[in-house]
């Protein structure tokens, strides 16, 4: 059975209500709190994965800063990357995804409900104008997930080059980077079938500013992409 149609069925007298608050929040957003509406998230993110079948593994949640206004930086594997992140991060957040994305009931409502943005990935002007919104709101204190390859792998455990670009937001506003390793974050909708996966998140300590300035944004990319490949090598066993 497909995972997707599994949290369905096991959640079908939630599913409705749950959907149509979100739509409510989306449509009314500036009457709610971005707690309210990011708790609400938090709350679908949770009960999908717990009727998944996903054992959803988390380490170091001690690395996310304490004060609002710093990046994550997460190697990208698949959909699945997002409620990973959303279901073991309490901060509120919005994330950065590729536009296509955007048309997606639910996801849609995602992105009017936390300031998250869509990209278009091959149009530069738009993706400049993405990553000053970005910019801007991180000054404002909010917080934002970028997945820094771009793309999702399409190759298990390892990792795409990273786009030195994403990283003009962290170099211009000089917020704390919180590396995230992904670990078979694929498996639960790349995969068919619905048994039971198991998937790591690791957040790893943040990089400060005091820590990477005077590198170039190409050097930064480098520095967070060594620890995230670091990590994910020592836990599966392979060469990134």
């Amino acid at each position: 059975m497909n995972r997707i149609i599994l949290m369905m069925i096991r959640n079908i007298w939630k599913v409705s209500g749950a959907y149509w608050k979100l739509c409510h929040y989306a449509k009314h957003t500036e009457g709610y709190t971005e707690e309210e509406k990011y708790r609400h998230i938090w709350y679908i993110f949770q009960t999908a994965i717990r009727s998944g079948n996903i054992d959803l593994k988390v380490y170091g949640q001690e690395n996310i800063p304490k004060e609002n206004g710093f990046m994550l930086y997460a190697n990208h594997q698949g959909m699945f990357d997002i409620l990973a992140v959303v279901a073991t991060c309490d901060n509120p957040i919005g994330v950065v995804l590729k536009k296509e994305l955007y048309g997606i009931p639910f996801l849609k409502q995602l992105v009017d409900c936390t300031f998250s943005f869509p990209m278009e990935r091959e149009n530069v002007k738009q993706s400049l104008t993405v990553i000053q919104n970005v910019i801007r709101e991180v000054r404002k204190g909010r917080n934002y997930l970028i997945f820094p390859e771009g793309t999702r792998s399409r190759k298990g455990n390892q990792m795409l080059e990273f786009h030195a670009g994403s990283f003009k937001c962290a170099e211009k506003t000089r917020c704390p980077v919180v590396p995230i390793a992904l670990i078979d974050a694929y498996k639960p909708f790349d995969q068919k079938g619905s048994r039971q996966v198991e998937v790591q998140i690791h957040y790893l300590p943040p990089v400060y500013y005091e820590e990477y300035q005077g590198l170039s944004t190409a050097q930064l990319a480098e520095l967070v992409r060594s620890r995230i490949a670091e990590t994910i090598g020592s836990c599966d066993g392979k060469t990134i």
